[in-house]
């Protein structure tokens, strides 16, 4: 099983960057450097307002499936696990979507927006790998 090295794919406050691409926990504030921010989650996160949240996209189409969601219970012994199932979901994903993501983290850069408390281990993570295309082993 692969090794991870959390510490190169997290920074405080969930603000982590690789190649244009930041995530960002939806109940944090807006900034003007989140250039494009699509929420991708399943579901509407809870207590935020629609036009507080400042989305450019919901791409539910592309969260992973409730039966994973609640599978994973954001337990991280179920994390190496639950990374190659979501990455096996993304594979199968409406690549319009993915290309769309892809370009918008070129230009004006690209936020991509969920609701988990852990923010190293969420589906945000696993969509970031895949359009950057790296698979947040650990390289040393």
């Amino acid at each position: 099983m692969a090794k991870y090295n959390y510490a190169t794919i997290a920074s405080e406050h969930g603000r982590q960057s690789i190649m244009g691409i930041r995530l960002k926990r939806v109940y944090e504030a807006v900034a003007d450097d989140d250039g494009y921010r699509a929420l991708v989650d399943g579901m509407w996160p809870r207590g935020v307002a629609k036009a507080d949240a400042a989305l450019d996209e919901w791409c539910k189409q592309i969260a992973p499936t409730k039966d994973l969601v609640k599978w994973f219970d954001h337990r991280r012994e179920r994390w190496p696990d639950f990374r190659v199932a979501y990455h096996g979901q993304l594979e199968q994903a409406d690549n319009a979507i993915l290309d769309r993501l892809r370009a918008k983290a070129d230009d004006p850069g690209l936020t991509l927006v969920f609701a988990a408390k852990d923010t190293e281990c969420n589906n945000a993570v696993v969509l970031r790998e895949l359009l950057a295309g790296t698979n947040g082993d650990d390289q040393s």
